[in-house]
Order: structure tokens, then C-alpha cells, then sequence
């Protein structure tokens, strides 16, 4: 294009010289004539090559841009790269969002490409199959108005997606149950990912129902041995050292047994989803003193446990629940702190969240397995663990119990200086108790 214009005068130039010796050989009216006659040619041109030109523009890939002359030739030509270029990065992106579209399409996962505002931009074939999309018809939906699951919109809405959401049920499958994850990415774009987890699910059920099963089922026969040991222990013509040594050993582990069976029993049912929360009003400053209670007559006044009630708020939230997880925690705390050592049961407010908190003397934990403290019989030192008369369930109860009241376990520790568990609550679960049991804690 930079040579356009002087070669446009040179032209012009060239035009005007013929007029010049038209002047000179038969006068100005000759020349003005051939004068106007090569503008009017030269302007008929421009209009022939502009014509081709928009013709050309109008639908590009129909071929190349119209031969010209001089500078308009230059023009076309550069025209022509211009669109081979363009031609050539566009086939390779084609390609590149094939490849891209084949390597997700291959994905075990369900992959959507959410926009801004959560509007479809891209789906996979398994992500069709999940939610019952179809590409071609619902890009540029909106994604909540083809899943309308209640649970699956307040999971959008929130904005927080650390945890993944397990949806029950599909457009397409009532049966099918998927784990949503959502990964933010750009400039306020969504990368939603769904996961079938439907057999997984089915085998954690059967888990569940034969644990259920099997701890009903050895109930009974538990209770009639540890009642003829019983009988034995109290028959008063029992001389035998051995035999009453013997009969004691029995009864501990019996006792021990029938503990792993109530707690296998509690566990399977808070992991039991048709079990759902059923809710009250907490007094929990009431709830701790008979925690104080209870654990004195565990540790049978071998070590000091003090009570620290900060807050006068309650909770809403199961009674028989909370009371399981809170004892877990004392009756841990005792179990791993020496004889004269210290347990603190606080209640108190840590920004605006009510905390329940076991503070204890005690043994302590490395760092390398609280990851794993609240596994299902994970131990750190199971030799300990068969002398205390730990299940191994006690954490996995307590974790269940938070996770039920959408609170959180927080753990700090430290080998030979003690342990500090604690379960935070969200705000919206603090009550205010009546004017006596507040009375009471003040």
C-alpha cells in the first residue's frame, strides 16, 4: 500500500503529458478533451477494480482477489497472504479445538465449559449423558434451566467450590448419583466436571447395610455370653485363681466388644443418607457439665478436668449426636494423658462461630498422621490402643457428627505436650438460649 499513491500520480503524470502536447499542437480545447477523456478512463478503472474488490470481500474463500494493474495489482496481491494467513492460523486452530474436544471427549469425566454467567458453552459426551444436555441445542443455555436440582443450584450460587457436590438423580437416570466438581478459571469462567459414581455409591451402601447387619446380629450373642461370665464371676465357691483371672479377661473383652458394636452401630448411622438430621435447640452449656461428669467418673478422679463456659449460646442440632461426638473427644482426652494430668472442656466464640474444644495434657500426636486421625480404625500406636480399650471409631463418629452439622474439625498437637481438638460451628447454627439457662452459665 505504500506505493499506491505515487504510483496513482505517476499515472496521472503520464496522463497529462499527452494533454500538455495536445496544448501545445492544436490548443486548450483538444487538450482539455484528451485531458478528460484519460481521467474519465483512469476513474472508470478505479470503479472496475473496486467493484471486483467488494464482490471479493463479500465471501473471500470463493478465491483469490482479482488481478489488477500497477498498484492495484500490488494491492490484490497483498490481499491474497493477507487471507492465506489467515486461512493457514484458523486450520490450525480448527485443528487445535478438535484435538482439544477428542482428548475431553476421551475424559472418564463429564466436562462443561461454563461462561461468566454459567451459561453453556461446550459439553462432552459423558457431560450430555449426566445432566441430559445435547450440544448443538442447549449451547447458550443457561445451565440451571436444564438441572434444576435444588441442591445443584445453591452449589452454584454459593461460589464456593473446595468441596465437590454428590447429586442424586438426572434428567435422564433417577438412580444415577454423581460427584460435581467446579474449577474457576479466565476471567470468570467455570470449568464444571461430573464424575458417575453410582457403583461406588451401591458398594458403600452394601458396606453399610452388612456392618448394620452384622453389629445387630452379634448384639445377642454378646449379651448372653457377657451375662453367663457374669454368673460364673459371682458364684461364690469359684476358688481357682486361674479361673477368675480368666473370667475377668472375658468380661474386659467383652465389654470392649460390645463398645465396637455400638459404635459400629452409631457410625452407620450417620453414614446412612436416608437418616437425616432431626433438629433442636442444644443447651450445650448444660450438655458439658455432664460431659465434666461423665468424664470424672471415667477417669475416676485421676486426672483434672476443668470446665470453661465463655459463651451463653446454644445450638441447633441433635442432642444425641453432639453428645456422641463431645464424649468421644473427653473420653479420648483421658484415655492419652497420664495420671495427674490436665483436661480443659472449653465453649467459647471464635469470630462470631460457636467452638467446642478438648484441650489435654497428654501424649500427643506427631504430625504425620493427623491426615489419617480420623480414618475408621486408624491408630497411631495400636499396642496403646488395645490397652486403653480404644475402638478405633471414635474420631470417624466425631467427624461424621461435624460433617452432619456442617462444622469442622480442627486438630493441634504436639508430641509429649498434649492435644487440642475442636469443632467449629457455622454461624448460622448459634441459638440464643432462655433467660434461665443463661442465667445459669453466667
Amino acid at each position: 500500500m505504500t506505493g499506491f499513491w505515487p504510483r496513482t500520480l505517476l499515472l496521472l503524470l503520464l496522463l497529462a503529458l499527452p494533454g500538455l502536447a495536445a496544448w501545445a499542437a492544436f490548443g486548450p480545447v483538444t487538450a482539455l478533451l484528451l485531458l478528460g477523456a484519460g481521467l474519465l478512463a483512469l476513474v472508470l478503472m478505479y470503479l472496475r477494480y473496486l467493484t471486483a474488490l467488494e464482490r471479493w470481500l463479500e465471501d473471500p474463500e470463493i478465491g483469490p482477489a482479482p488481478e489488477g494493474m500497477g498498484a492495484w495489482g500490488d494491492i490484490f496481491s497483498r490481499l491474497n497472504k493477507m487471507v492465506k494467513t489467515q486461512v493457514r492460523d484458523r486450520e490450525r486452530r480448527i485443528a487445535a479445538l478438535q484435538e482439544m474436544q477428542e482428548a475431553t471427549s476421551a475424559l472418564p469425566e463429564g466436562v462443561v465449559i461454563l461462561d461468566d454467567t454459567d451459561h453453556i458453552e461446550w459439553c462432552n459426551p459423558l457431560a450430555e449423558q449426566h445432566f441430559g444436555l445435547d450440544h448443538e441445542r442447549d449451547a447458550g443455555q443457561q445451565i440451571t434451566y436444564l438441572a434444576r436440582q435444588p441442591e445443584f443450584i445453591g452449589y452454584l450460587e454459593k461460589q464456593s467450590f473446595e468441596q465437590p457436590l454428590v447429586l442424586r438423580g438426572s434428567r435422564l437416570d433417577s438412580q444415577m448419583v454423581l460427584s460435581i466438581k467446579i474449577v474457576a478459571y479466565g476471567k470468570n469462567r467455570k470449568l464444571l466436571i461430573s464424575r458417575d459414581i453410582t457403583h461406588y455409591e451401591r458398594a458403600e451402601a452394601m458396606r453399610r447395610d452388612f456392618v448394620a447387619n452384622v453389629s445387630h446380629e452379634l448384639r445377642t450373642p454378646l449379651t448372653v455370653v457377657n451375662g453367663f461370665i457374669e454368673t460364673l464371676a459371682d458364684m461364690p465357691n469359684l476358688e481357682n485363681d486361674m479361673a477368675r483371672h480368666a473370667l475377668r479377661l472375658m468380661s474386659e473383652q467383652t465389654y470392649r466388644m460390645n463398645h465396637l458394636v455400638d459404635d459400629l452401630l452409631t457410625l452407620s448411622t450417620l453414614e446412612n443418607d436416608m437418616n437425616t438430621l432431626q433438629e433442636e435447640t442444644v443447651d450445650v452449656p448444660r450438655l458439658m457439665k455432664t460431659l465434666q461428669q461423665e468424664g470424672a467418673s471415667l477417669s475416676n478422679q485421676r486426672h483434672a478436668l476443668e470446665l470453661k463456659l465463655e459463651s451463653s449460646f446454644g445450638l441447633s442440632g441433635n442432642t444425641r449426636e453432639l453428645h456422641s461426638a463431645f464424649s468421644n473427644l473427653v473420653s479420648n482426652a483421658i484415655r492419652y494423658t497420664p495420671v495427674g494430668g490436665t483436661i480443659i472442656l472449653r465453649w467459647y466464640e471464635q469470630d462470631g462461630q460457636p467452638v467446642f474444644s478438648v484441650q489435654d495434657s497428654g501424649i500427643g500426636i506427631s504430625p504425620q498422621h493427623l491426615p489419617r486421625i480420623t480414618e475408621r480404625f486408624y491408630r497411631v500406636d495400636r499396642s496403646r490402643s488395645r490397652e486403653t480399650g480404644g475402638t478405633g471409631l471414635g474420631l470417624a463418629i466425631v467427624k461424621h457428627v461435624a460433617n452432619r452439622h456442617q462444622a469442622h474439625l480442627e486438630i493441634e498437637s504436639e508430641e509429649g505436650r498434649g492435644s487440642t481438638f475442636g469443632i467449629v460451628f457455622p454461624e448460622k447454627r448459634r441459638v440464643a438460649l432462655p433467660a434461665k439457662a443463661a442465667a445459669k452459665v453466667a
